[in-house]
C-alpha cells in the first residue's frame, strides 16, 4: 500500500495509464480478428483491406507503446503471407 502522497498519484497515474493500454490493446485484437474472419471465409479482398485497417491500428499501438515493434511486424507479415496464400 502506497503511503507517501507521490506513490498514491503514481498508482492513480498508473491506473489510468493501463485502463488507456488495455482499451488499445482490445482495438487491435477486433481489428486482428476481422483479419481472421476474411482469411477464414477466403475472401482475398476483404482480408487485404481488414490487414491495411489492422496494420494502420498496430503501428499506433506500437507508437503508443502497447505493442514492441519487432512484435507488431511479425504479426502483420504472417497474416499478410496467409493472405497472399489465399490466391494461390
Amino acid at each position: 500500500m502506497a503511503n507517501t502522497v507521490s506513490a498514491k498519484k503514481a498508482t492513480r497515474k498508473m491506473e489510468r495509464k493501463t485502463a488507456v493500454n488495455k482499451s488499445r490493446r482490445t482495438r487491435v485484437r477486433g481489428y486482428l480478428r476481422a483479419v481472421e474472419e476474411a482469411i477464414v471465409a477466403e475472401d482475398q479482398a476483404a482480408a487485404s483491406e481488414a490487414l491495411r485497417k489492422a496494420q494502420s491500428e498496430m503501428m499506433r499501438a506500437v507508437a503508443k507503446g502497447v505493442y514492441h515493434q519487432n512484435t507488431a511486424s511479425r504479426k502483420i507479415s504472417r497474416l499478410s503471407k496467409r493472405i497472399k496464400a489465399l490466391a494461390a
